[in-house]
């Protein structure tokens, strides 16, 4: 089936799937009690569900000091985003903190221009802009006390998160078997799962959390944490990684749109209708009229 669809197509299935992935499992952690760290619990099945498999696979592929090198970067990055996430948590709601620091396409484009030369059409960058307006203006609409720590160690989770797209946009041209890609992601949630068990034991005294998840609910999350995002590195083979990452935005669209219709979150329903429109703008200006490869 793959083989009947140009590589631009298969990018934009791998993104589909993902986004399809990342709004399931984000939707079902709205349903667990916050004391079960979703979170802990999500990535630590990822590893026991997924890691033999995926590590099985990486260790097959042809290995270089250059590609060790970026799968350390990764997982470094991703220890550190998810610290600035859990930082940020701690101190101002998830609906806040995850829309602005989704804002991360901006980082990429700079990053990829200077190290992979993918320049950007004038519309392309401003379809990025208006849709990071509508993150900004999406997280605020939840009430929080004003903390400059918070904005701090949100654009943190947004830099860090920059930082490993640009290392998994390299290793994306080393590595193109979808199994060794979730071996890479295996090896960045071992080092993150372990971050995050460290964080816990400093600030709770315990590495386990008090309450677990509903076995479905935990079984789903984990199978899907980390494939959605395996299946991200893979469209960055193809397409631009701004593109790709803002694309995966259309998850949290998604999210807000299913909350307001079926779970009757319609606080602050005009800011997040305009929040919406200006994500869709901003996307749909990347999805049609951005120059892309079609081959």
């Amino acid at each position: 089936m793959l083989e009947s669809l140009s590589s631009f197509q298969q990018a934009w299935l791998f993104i589909i799937l993902s986004v399809l992935m990342h709004v399931s499992w984000n939707l079902m952690a709205r349903q667990v009690n916050p004391k079960a760290d979703f979170l802990w619990w999500g990535l630590l099945g990822h590893i026991a569900l997924l890691g033999g498999y995926s590590l099985y696979h990486l260790v097959q592929i042809e290995w270089s000091w250059t590609l060790a090198g970026l799968i350390a970067i990764t997982a470094f990055a991703n220890s550190l985003y998810f610290l600035s996430l859990r930082e940020a948590y701690a101190l101002a709601p998830v609906a806040f903190v995850y829309p602005i620091a989704r804002s991360s396409p901006i980082l990429v484009a700079i990053w990829a221009l200077w190290f992979f030369d993918e320049s950007l059409s004038n519309l392309t960058w401003l379809g990025m802009l208006i849709s990071i307006m509508g993150l900004w203006i999406l997280g605020n609409t939840v009430k929080h006390h004003p903390n400059p720590k918070v904005l701090f160690w949100t654009i943190a989770a947004a830099f860090f998160t920059s930082i490993y797209s640009l290392s998994d946009k390299a290793i994306s041209q080393q590595v193109d078997s979808f199994s060794a890609l979730l071996g890479v992601v295996t090896i960045g949630y071992f080092a993150s799962w372990l971050t995050l068990s460290l964080y816990r034991k400093k600030h709770y005294d315990t590495i386990i959390p008090e309450v677990r998840p509903h076995l479905v609910i935990w079984l789903a999350g984990s199978l899907f944490i980390g494939t959605a995002y395996a299946l991200v590195i893979l469209a960055m083979q193809t397409l631009p990684t701004a593109y790709v990452v803002s694309m995966t935005n259309i998850g949290i669209l998604l999210a807000v749109i299913i909350s307001m219709i079926f779970f009757g979150d319609r606080k602050n329903a005009y800011q997040k209708i305009v929040a919406t429109i200006l994500i869709i703008s901003g996307l749909s200006i990347l999805g049609i009229w951005s120059k892309l490869p079609t081959a």
